[in-house]
Protein backbone atom coordinates (compact mmCIF):
# COMPACT_ATOMS: atom_id res chain seq x y z
CA UNK A 1 0.00 0.00 0.00
CA UNK A 2 1.39 3.18 -1.11
CA UNK A 3 0.29 6.78 0.53
CA UNK A 4 1.02 10.01 0.00
CA UNK A 5 1.69 11.27 3.32
CA UNK A 6 1.79 9.18 6.60
CA UNK A 7 -1.30 10.98 7.44
CA UNK A 8 -3.17 8.78 4.74
CA UNK A 9 -3.33 6.13 6.81
CA UNK A 10 -5.90 4.62 8.29
CA UNK A 11 -7.20 1.88 10.48
CA UNK A 12 -7.41 -0.45 7.63
CA UNK A 13 -3.68 -0.53 7.23
CA UNK A 14 -3.55 -2.69 10.35
CA UNK A 15 -0.89 -5.87 9.04
CA UNK A 16 -0.22 -3.92 6.12
CA UNK A 17 3.35 -3.55 4.29
CA UNK A 18 3.44 0.86 3.46
CA UNK A 19 5.18 2.35 1.17
CA UNK A 20 4.70 6.59 2.58
CA UNK A 21 5.88 9.98 1.19
CA UNK A 22 6.54 11.56 3.96
CA UNK A 23 9.96 12.12 6.44
CA UNK A 24 11.27 9.98 8.47
CA UNK A 25 10.71 11.97 11.61
CA UNK A 26 9.73 10.52 15.16
CA UNK A 27 6.26 11.92 14.61
CA UNK A 28 5.71 9.58 11.37
CA UNK A 29 6.47 6.93 13.67
CA UNK A 30 3.56 7.68 15.64
CA UNK A 31 1.19 7.25 12.95
CA UNK A 32 2.54 4.15 11.69
CA UNK A 33 2.16 2.60 14.92
CA UNK A 34 -1.10 3.89 15.50
CA UNK A 35 -2.85 2.45 12.52
CA UNK A 36 -0.40 -0.90 13.25
CA UNK A 37 0.97 -1.45 10.08
CA UNK A 38 3.62 -4.61 9.27
CA UNK A 39 6.74 -2.53 7.55
CA UNK A 40 7.12 0.61 6.57
CA UNK A 41 9.01 2.66 4.15
CA UNK A 42 9.42 6.34 4.78
CA UNK A 43 12.08 9.31 2.87
CA UNK A 44 15.16 10.27 4.68
CA UNK A 45 14.76 13.83 3.67
CA UNK A 46 17.95 14.53 3.99
CA UNK A 47 18.92 13.24 7.07
CA UNK A 48 19.42 16.81 8.77
CA UNK A 49 19.80 18.20 11.74
CA UNK A 50 20.04 15.58 14.88
CA UNK A 51 19.14 12.85 12.05
CA UNK A 52 15.67 14.04 12.55
CA UNK A 53 14.75 13.31 8.77
CA UNK A 54 15.24 9.02 10.17
CA UNK A 55 14.02 9.14 14.18
CA UNK A 56 11.04 6.98 13.62
CA UNK A 57 13.71 3.81 12.63
CA UNK A 58 14.68 3.36 16.01
CA UNK A 59 11.42 3.73 17.07
CA UNK A 60 9.99 1.76 14.97
CA UNK A 61 12.72 -0.85 16.12
CA UNK A 62 11.18 -0.86 19.51
CA UNK A 63 8.38 -2.26 18.77
CA UNK A 64 9.90 -4.50 16.46
CA UNK A 65 8.56 -2.97 12.94
CA UNK A 66 11.14 -3.06 9.61
CA UNK A 67 11.63 0.40 8.36
CA UNK A 68 13.32 2.02 6.05
CA UNK A 69 14.27 5.13 4.28
CA UNK A 70 14.70 6.04 0.54
CA UNK A 71 17.58 8.59 0.01
CA UNK A 72 17.07 12.10 -1.40
CA UNK A 73 19.37 12.51 -3.98
CA UNK A 74 17.55 9.07 -5.68
CA UNK A 75 13.74 9.96 -5.70
CA UNK A 76 11.00 12.68 -4.75
CA UNK A 77 10.20 13.20 -0.88
CA UNK A 78 6.33 13.19 -1.07
CA UNK A 79 5.75 10.53 -4.20
CA UNK A 80 6.10 6.79 -2.92
CA UNK A 81 5.14 5.95 -6.78
CA UNK A 82 8.61 7.60 -7.61
CA UNK A 83 10.42 6.52 -4.37
CA UNK A 84 9.44 2.83 -5.47
CA UNK A 85 10.57 3.16 -9.43
CA UNK A 86 14.20 4.88 -8.22
CA UNK A 87 14.63 5.13 -4.88
CA UNK A 88 17.64 3.49 -2.84
CA UNK A 89 17.80 2.48 0.62
CA UNK A 90 20.07 4.88 2.86
CA UNK A 91 18.51 3.67 6.59
CA UNK A 92 17.03 0.65 7.86
CA UNK A 93 16.73 -0.66 11.65
CA UNK A 94 17.58 -3.56 13.22
CA UNK A 95 14.33 -5.15 12.05
CA UNK A 96 14.85 -4.48 8.59
CA UNK A 97 18.32 -5.52 8.45
CA UNK A 98 17.23 -8.89 10.22
CA UNK A 99 15.03 -9.32 6.65
CA UNK A 100 17.60 -8.53 4.29
CA UNK A 101 17.68 -4.69 4.57
CA UNK A 102 21.04 -3.56 2.65
CA UNK A 103 22.45 0.22 2.11
CA UNK A 104 22.15 1.21 -1.53
CA UNK A 105 19.02 -1.40 -1.82
CA UNK A 106 16.32 -0.66 -4.22
CA UNK A 107 13.28 0.48 -2.67
CA UNK A 108 11.38 -1.88 -4.85
CA UNK A 109 13.11 -4.97 -3.83
CA UNK A 110 13.10 -3.86 0.02
CA UNK A 111 9.50 -4.08 -0.09
CA UNK A 112 9.15 -6.93 -1.90
CA UNK A 113 11.59 -8.50 1.52
CA UNK A 114 8.84 -7.01 3.67
CA UNK A 115 5.84 -7.77 1.76
CA UNK A 116 6.64 -11.60 2.88
CA UNK A 117 7.23 -11.04 6.38
CA UNK A 118 4.25 -11.13 9.53
CA UNK A 119 3.46 -8.47 11.38
CA UNK A 120 5.34 -7.58 14.78
CA UNK A 121 2.81 -7.94 17.98
CA UNK A 122 3.25 -4.15 19.33
CA UNK A 123 4.63 -4.79 23.01
CA UNK A 124 2.12 -3.67 25.63
CA UNK A 125 2.99 -0.25 27.55
CA UNK A 126 4.93 1.01 24.45
CA UNK A 127 5.21 4.64 24.83
CA UNK A 128 4.19 6.35 21.65
CA UNK A 129 6.33 9.84 20.61
CA UNK A 130 4.49 12.91 20.94
CA UNK A 131 1.69 14.10 19.10
CA UNK A 132 1.80 16.52 16.23
CA UNK A 133 1.71 20.01 17.93
CA UNK A 134 -0.30 23.29 17.41
CA UNK A 135 1.73 25.66 19.56
CA UNK A 136 1.34 29.57 19.15
CA UNK A 137 4.34 31.45 18.74
CA UNK A 138 3.33 35.32 19.50
CA UNK A 139 1.16 36.30 16.53
CA UNK A 140 2.35 33.22 14.41
CA UNK A 141 1.45 29.51 14.67
CA UNK A 142 3.31 26.03 14.48
CA UNK A 143 2.56 23.14 13.12
CA UNK A 144 4.78 20.04 13.46
CA UNK A 145 2.40 18.53 10.34
CA UNK A 146 1.44 20.81 7.23
CA UNK A 147 -1.68 18.31 7.48
CA UNK A 148 -3.13 19.80 10.65
CA UNK A 149 -3.99 23.34 8.38
CA UNK A 150 -7.32 24.28 8.80
CA UNK A 151 -9.35 27.37 7.38
CA UNK A 152 -9.11 29.12 10.82
CA UNK A 153 -5.26 29.14 9.34
CA UNK A 154 -6.15 31.33 6.42
CA UNK A 155 -4.63 34.61 6.34
CA UNK A 156 -1.94 34.09 9.19
CA UNK A 157 1.81 33.42 9.49
CA UNK A 158 2.26 29.94 9.75
CA UNK A 159 5.67 27.71 10.44
CA UNK A 160 5.68 23.82 9.74
CA UNK A 161 7.67 20.97 10.52
CA UNK A 162 6.06 19.30 6.98
CA UNK A 163 8.96 19.22 3.76
CA UNK A 164 7.99 21.32 1.17
CA UNK A 165 7.27 18.48 -1.60
CA UNK A 166 4.08 17.67 -2.70
CA UNK A 167 2.11 15.14 -1.10
CA UNK A 168 1.19 12.11 -2.83
CA UNK A 169 2.97 14.36 -6.59
CA UNK A 170 -0.71 15.69 -6.24
CA UNK A 171 -0.37 19.76 -6.83
CA UNK A 172 -3.97 19.94 -4.69
CA UNK A 173 -2.32 18.74 -1.93
CA UNK A 174 0.31 21.87 -1.76
CA UNK A 175 -1.82 23.81 1.25
CA UNK A 176 -4.97 22.96 2.98
CA UNK A 177 -5.77 26.25 3.65
CA UNK A 178 -4.34 30.01 2.53
CA UNK A 179 -2.37 31.35 4.96
CA UNK A 180 -0.18 34.78 4.21
CA UNK A 181 3.13 33.10 4.85
CA UNK A 182 4.00 29.38 5.58
CA UNK A 183 7.25 27.85 6.37
CA UNK A 184 8.26 24.41 5.54
CA UNK A 185 11.75 22.12 5.87
CA UNK A 186 13.23 21.77 2.80
CA UNK A 187 13.94 18.10 3.10
CA UNK A 188 17.81 18.58 1.67
CA UNK A 189 16.23 19.79 -1.41
CA UNK A 190 17.01 16.61 -2.69
CA UNK A 191 16.71 15.26 -6.84
CA UNK A 192 14.79 17.48 -8.63
CA UNK A 193 14.52 19.66 -5.97
CA UNK A 194 11.57 17.43 -4.53
CA UNK A 195 11.99 18.76 -0.95
CA UNK A 196 11.02 22.51 -2.29
CA UNK A 197 8.54 22.11 -5.62
CA UNK A 198 5.46 23.16 -3.04
CA UNK A 199 6.97 26.82 -3.09
CA UNK A 200 5.94 27.59 -6.52
CA UNK A 201 2.19 26.49 -6.60
CA UNK A 202 2.15 28.20 -3.69
CA UNK A 203 3.29 31.51 -5.50
CA UNK A 204 0.53 30.80 -7.62
CA UNK A 205 -1.92 31.11 -5.00
CA UNK A 206 -0.73 34.25 -3.78
CA UNK A 207 0.66 32.50 -0.69
CA UNK A 208 4.28 33.64 0.32
CA UNK A 209 6.02 30.57 1.02
CA UNK A 210 9.52 29.35 1.66
CA UNK A 211 12.05 26.54 3.37
CA UNK A 212 14.56 26.42 6.23
CA UNK A 213 17.88 24.33 5.20
CA UNK A 214 17.42 20.82 6.66
CA UNK A 215 20.56 21.03 8.40
CA UNK A 216 19.87 23.94 10.06
CA UNK A 217 16.33 22.55 11.84
CA UNK A 218 14.96 19.44 12.31
CA UNK A 219 11.93 18.25 10.36
CA UNK A 220 8.73 17.42 11.90
CA UNK A 221 9.36 20.14 14.57
CA UNK A 222 7.84 23.30 13.75
CA UNK A 223 9.12 24.95 16.88
CA UNK A 224 12.91 23.76 15.63
CA UNK A 225 12.11 25.22 12.45
CA UNK A 226 10.71 28.76 13.91
CA UNK A 227 13.92 28.68 16.71
CA UNK A 228 16.67 27.85 14.24
CA UNK A 229 15.88 27.44 11.31
CA UNK A 230 17.87 29.37 8.33
CA UNK A 231 15.97 29.84 5.27
CA UNK A 232 17.21 28.10 2.25
CA UNK A 233 14.84 28.76 -0.54
CA UNK A 234 12.12 31.36 -0.86
CA UNK A 235 8.69 31.96 -3.45
CA UNK A 236 8.33 35.24 -5.33
CA UNK A 237 5.61 35.80 -2.67
CA UNK A 238 7.64 35.89 -0.01
CA UNK A 239 10.63 37.68 -1.79
CA UNK A 240 8.34 39.81 -2.01
CA UNK A 241 8.17 40.54 2.27
CA UNK A 242 11.59 40.43 2.64
CA UNK A 243 13.08 36.67 2.95
CA UNK A 244 16.15 35.67 1.42
CA UNK A 245 18.81 32.88 1.45
CA UNK A 246 20.58 32.67 4.36
CA UNK A 247 18.17 34.95 6.66
CA UNK A 248 16.73 33.41 10.02
CA UNK A 249 13.46 32.38 9.99
CA UNK A 250 12.83 33.09 13.34
CA UNK A 251 13.71 36.62 12.41
CA UNK A 252 11.32 37.26 9.22
CA UNK A 253 8.43 35.69 11.31
CA UNK A 254 8.67 38.26 13.94
CA UNK A 255 8.64 40.90 11.87
CA UNK A 256 5.62 39.66 9.68
CA UNK A 257 3.61 38.89 13.05
CA UNK A 258 4.16 42.74 13.91
CA UNK A 259 3.75 44.26 10.41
Amino acid sequence: MNFGSVTDLTPACAGAHVVVGSHGGAITARYALVHGVASVIFHDAGIGRDAAGVQSLALLDAAGIPAAAVGHTTARIGDPADMLLRGRITRFNHAAAALGAQGEMAADSLAALFSRSLASRIPPGLVLPPAPRRVELGGAVALDTASDLDRADDGRVVVTGSHGGIPGNLGVRAAKASPAFIAFNDAGRGIEDAGVRRLPLLAAQGIAAVAVDAMTACIGDAVSGYETGVISVANDVAVGLGALPGLRLKDLVDRLVNL
